[in-house]
């Protein structure tokens, strides 16, 4: 389906701009300031580029929830001397007195200017109040020993410079609006007119995200491109000229890397070369015409094909194009005459034909077909025209977008006496038009469009004329390899078909012929179209009318025995109820499951052991149930068996084994002994039936149906899974607290990284691509998707996940750089640590339900930049890396990818992968951007609207003014982090602030009051914690490391913490372990948030994740959530 902003772009023949949106029905004239006539567009998803009428370039930035805005940055360097003390008179070797962070360029505030008149500043220069996460002294100044030199917050008595930052931040003002891109002022350098643009270059392998390729043709046949395209610079910063191999005329570029351009010669040239650091190429490569008599007029480039026309108007596609061949390999005729053509996202190909003018759309693109099927013109109207009103007014708003759609049900029947063409008898003349110009029911199709059509009309049979023979058989495989035929003379069918006053069009009212679009350019590079969900621009063949009469006649005829057997069945089913009423009511029932598993033996030595596994569940004459599971197994020729009362169980959990398929059943005594009871299937859908069983029948024991209550608590695991529990009345009891150990999680479904909850019933997660997603109560899911109960608000939820390994080598004066390291060295392919070796082979996706989806290769944007080719360098293992070799330099790393495919009064507050602070006012449907001096790594909001965040330099930050009125307050204030200590989670509750630093201490804030909501100091609450939540009273979860339990310590536990009375003891007592799977499986994140009457705002908290290398799509996903994009 489409996405989200998904549209078409075309310019008529006036030189008008129009859209189409994925979602509308109608073209919309595009409103902006700028010129009003436009010769050609170029789309892309997050702009458009134009050539207008004056022959100026510019470009059309669509609005979003975030603002594009860059940080400018000077450095004011001081030196100390004796005589007055620190001052800007420095030594002639000392760098600027006002620089850039290197000091080796000059940077005065007033030397700086907005790159054109579509930026504007934000606010005036202020200082940066922050060195390394802690708040400076007064004046912002950082001092060191000498340039350069590592700087600290205080004054030494060695320290002889200092410095301090200026920042100031410039948003770019003219979206929504057509901003002409700014010529350089010096004649030398200013470019010919243009001609000809594209857009594209935004899927070259691990390109930096927003940055585009846009290259342009001049009237003089010289080819540029545009320097600096990305999402902070959207207008580029200068154009720089690209040899070329001849005169060029027009120009393409795809998506990744394929750039074609027309010579003036009719040949076309290929641009090679181009990657990531080279996105202009390296060299051309000439691509002879298909008909050396009639050159190429125009190309277009997608992914993976090429499609061309000749100057006589004919449709020409390339065989054999990938990123390894950008030029293909051979021609193929297509049919059909076109004026332009373009290929959008997913290799989808528009055009505009050449008699009507109208656009046109490729049916039956496919990633197996790429050449498509059929060409089917588009008949939406435009937003005010004349052509919506009367009768085709209410057959377009009625679904039938498609000329020949109307052309059926607007003509008028057959006069009496008349014969009615052949072309439109029966009620499948609407049918898709294919290329052997038949419909998909076998009936003549598309009248209409009779100058695409493929396959000449069968002459008619004069009389007496033999019968033909047969057709044969239609084959599976169609030949594209031939050209169109010939065109024989116009029949009566073919004459009546073009009779109407719009031609091929059919619109027999003359005036819509006046006013309908004539288009002159089309773009769809910013149209994502699915071939399995078309937008509502396509829609299905309209059904085939019903016989009424014969219809009605039949019932007439069989009326009467229905009833009789009706009535016959009723006397039947009286006399049954009537005979059995005395028997006694049926006695408790008993339902068996039996089956073969594996057991993990609880004693030494372990090992798997086969069993017998039977399930029974007992229903009571209440009709409660209840289940016991129990295993059968030999011990020294003994049959022995253990037993498990499924009301005791508090989780099921699929376990990721490489060998085996297998889950655990965990009860309150196990989980005190951190030691599950393990099960394995044979094959993976056994295990997931089992899985499915026993939860359901978890679920039916404790009368658990539906979706969480607002009271849940919500938990995820390392895997991503998404549970919840129901807590009990006294679980916050100060006295006697109901046991964590037996809280029963039942899995929601979905794969989230993150998840919060507020106590309305408003749940929201993160994705590991940074997908916002809200939860709209389905079922279950998960490995219980197939039992839920709930399959309303179902939605298909998609993930992406990124993981890494590392290639390490050493140097070695014989043959250099190698594999070979020494005995002391860590893995040659390893994780980022080097302590687990990572290799391509053995690197397995985390769970069944992650599925491969591209193969490694090397990543580029690891921290600290890297070569040509990906490598790191460094002087040993481990140690800094930079992406240069230097003489110091005995060891270096590279990284590698690979892909798998994988209400009203709250308020929530969320943090963008880029480090932008987000408000989302009412749960609205927009997001309203907060303005910061650096990124941000998580926030947190509380019952009473203290919002805390943490940057991603460990600093702590407090939201003032924030209120129902003002949801998103007024500035931040800087919170001193704990000594030595730099945080990386917060967690907000009524009057309780908890933090996390990056060493696993969990800390408390102390002295908050409403008068002083930042508190006055942090106090060590206890270590091991990976993540810690605090609900609307206070209540404190977290997740914990290095629990003790009988057999081993257990990671990723959920913890209880006890004793917490707001006021009193908001620190709490002790803690109380709850569920942990050990060292198999972990939880990393819970949400606890219990209802309250005063009700509380809600959170969001998002973390960026560094690029992780491996990506991964999830093959079933839950379909409890629906996306919130931003």
């Amino acid at each position: 389906m489409p996405g989200p902003g998904s549209m078409l772009w075309a310019v008529d023949v006036f030189g008008r701009v129009y859209t189409l949106s994925a979602s509308g029905q109608a073209w919309e004239r595009l409103c902006g300031d700028g010129p009003r006539e436009f010769k050609r567009v170029s789309a892309a998803k997050p702009c458009c580029w134009g050539i207008a009428c004056d022959h100026q370039v510019y470009v059309y930035v669509h609005a979003g929830d975030l603002p594009i805005r860059c940080q400018e940055e000077a450095y004011e360097n001081q030196r100390w001397n004796p005589v007055t003390g620190f001052c800007e008179k420095l030594l002639p070797s000392d760098r600027w007195p006002w620089s850039d962070a290197t000091g080796l360029e000059h940077r005065a505030l007033g030397g700086f200017a907005l790159p054109s008149a579509h930026w504007e500043w934000e606010q005036d220069w202020h200082l940066d109040h922050n060195c390394h996460g802690e708040p400076t002294a007064q004046g912002g100044w950082t001092y060191a020993m000498d340039f350069p030199a590592a700087y600290t917050k205080e004054q030494r008595w060695n320290s002889c410079v200092r410095r301090r930052r200026w920042i100031r931040f410039r948003r770019y003002a003219a979206r929504d609006a057509w901003a002409q891109i700014p010529s350089p002022e010096d004649p030398k350098q200013l470019p010919d007119p243009f001609s000809d643009l594209s857009v594209g270059g935004w899927e070259i392998s691990e390109e930096p995200a927003g940055r585009l390729s846009v290259w342009a043709v001049s009237l003089q046949g010289k080819v540029w491109y545009r320097e600096g395209v990305c999402h902070h610079n959207p207008e580029g910063s200068s154009w720089s000229l690209v040899s070329a191999p001849g005169e060029a005329v027009q120009i393409s570029c795809g998506p990744d890397d394929l750039v074609w351009a027309t010579l003036w010669e009719g040949q076309a040239a290929v641009r090679e070369g181009i990657d990531r650091n080279n996105p202009q190429g390296l060299s051309w490569t000439v691509v002879e015409p298909p008909d050396p008599a009639c050159g190429l007029l125009h190309v277009s480039v997608g992914v993976n094909v090429v499609w061309a026309l000749t100057k006589d108007r004919k449709v020409w596609f390339r065989r054999g194009v990938n990123s390894h061949n950008p030029s293909g390999t051979s021609w193929i005729g297509m049919v059909g005459e076109l004026v332009m053509l373009d290929v959008g996202l997913n290799d989808q190909v528009w055009g505009v034909g050449c008699e009507e003018r109208a656009v046109l759309f490729r049916q039956g693109v496919t990633r197996s077909e790429l050449s498509g099927k059929a060409w089917k013109a588009l008949a939406c109207g435009r937003d005010g025209d004349r052509s919506q009103a009367g009768s085709a007014t209410s057959l377009l708003s009625a679904g039938c977008f498609f000329t020949d759609d109307i052309r059926e049900q607007s003509g008028s029947g057959p006069h009496p006496g008349e014969e009615r063409p052949p072309d439109l008898e029966g009620a499948d003349a609407a049918s898709t038009c294919g290329e052997d110009g038949r419909g998909e029911d076998g009936a003549p199709a598309c009248p209409g469009v009779s100058a695409l059509s493929e396959t000449p009309p069968a002459p008619e049979k004069g009389p007496g004329a033999s019968e033909p023979e047969p057709p044969p058989a239609e084959l599976r495989w169609s030949n594209i390899d031939l050209k169109e035929a010939a065109k024989p003379p116009p029949t009566a069918s073919s004459a009546l078909a073009e009779t109407g006053s719009l031609g091929s069009f059919g619109l027999e009212d003359p005036l819509l012929a006046d006013e309908r679009p004539l288009w002159a350019w089309v773009s769809g590079g910013a149209c994502l179209v699915e071939p399995q969900g078309p937008p509502k621009w396509f829609p299905r063949p309209a059904p085939r009318p019903l016989l009424l009469s014969p219809l009605l006649s039949l019932r007439a005829q069989t009326s009467a025995w229905r009833t009789q057997i009706l009535q016959q069945l009723s006397e039947r089913t009286r006399r049954e109820n009537q005979d059995f009423q005395h028997y006694e009511q049926a006695r408790p029932s008993v339902w068996v499951k039996t089956g073969s598993l594996q057991w993990w033996r609880s004693w030494k030595p372990h090992k798997w052991v086969d069993v017998r596994v039977a399930l029974e569940q007992f229903t009571g004459q209440d009709g409660a149930r209840d289940s016991i599971l129990f295993l059968y197994y030999m011990h020294f020729e003994e049959k022995k068996y253990i037993h498990v009362f499924l009301n005791e169980v508090t989780i099921l959990v699929e376990i990721l084994n490489e060998a085996k398929h297998s889950f655990a059943l965990y009860t309150p005594e196990r989980t005190k002994q951190r030691w599950p009871l393990r099960l394995a299937a044979p094959t993976e859908q056994e295990m997931r039936d089992w899985v499915s069983l026993l939860s359901a029948a978890c679920c039916e024991g404790r009368a658990l149906g539906g979706h969480p209550s607002r009271r849940a608590i919500w938990s995820l695991t390392c895997k991503g899974d998404v549970f919840a529990s129901e807590p009990t009345p006294h679980l916050e009891d100060p006295a006697r607290p109901d046991p964590c150990n037996q809280m029963f999680w039942r899995q929601v479904g979905g794969h989230l990284r993150l998840v919060e909850s507020s106590s309305r019933g408003v749940t929201w997660g993160l994705g590991y691509d940074h997908t916002a997603w809200v939860y709209t109560g389905g079922g279950p899911g998960g490995s219980s998707s197939g039992l839920s109960s709930s399959g309303e608000h179902a939605h298909t939820q998609t993930d992406v996940k990124c993981v890494y390994i590392y290639e390490n080598q050493r140097w070695n004066p014989v043959s250099g750089y190698s594999s070979r390291g020494l005995p002391t060295d860590r893995y040659m392919w390893s994780d980022a640590s080097g302590l687990q070796e990572r290799t391509k082979d053995h690197t397995k996706p985390p769970s069944p339900q992650w599925a491969w989806a591209s193969d490694w290769f090397v990543d580029f944007g690891i921290s600290g930049g890297t070569d040509r080719e990906g490598w790191q360098y460094a002087a040993d293992f481990p140690a800094s890396y930079h992406g240069h070799k230097t003489i110091k330099d005995f060891v270096r790393r590279r990284r590698w990818d690979e892909e798998e495919e994988g209400v009203a009064g709250v308020a929530l507050w969320a943090v963008s992968d880029k480090g932008d602070v987000l408000c989302r006012l009412g749960v609205g449907s927009s997001w309203l951007h907060v303005g910061t001096d650096q990124p941000f790594l998580s926030v947190s909001i509380g019952s009473f609207h203290q919002v805390w965040a943490v940057a991603q330099d460990g600093s702590v930050f407090f939201r003032g003014s924030v209120s129902t009125k003002k949801p998103e307050g007024d500035g931040w204030y800087h919170i001193p982090s704990p000594p030595k200590q730099k945080l990386k989670q917060v967690s907000v509750g009524r009057t309780s602030v908890f933090s996390v630093d990056q060493n696993g201490n969990l800390w408390y804030r102390q002295g908050i009051t409403p008068s002083y909501p930042q508190g006055s100091a942090w106090e060590h609450v206890s270590n091991n914690v990976r993540r810690v939540s605090v609900g609307p009273l206070d209540q404190v979860w977290v997740i914990a490391d290095k629990v003790q339990g009988s057999h081993s310590l257990s990671c990723g536990t959920v913890c209880h913490r006890l004793g917490v009375r707001p006021g009193m003891q908001p620190k709490g007592l002790s803690w109380d372990y709850g569920i942990g799977v050990g060292h198999i499986h972990s939880f990393l994140y819970l949400s606890a948030l219990l209802s309250h009457p005063e009700g509380d705002s809600g959170r969001i908290t998002s973390i960026y994740i560094y690029k992780r290398v491996m990506k991964f799509r999830p093959r079933t996903k839950q379909q409890n959530y629906t996306s919130q994009k931003h």
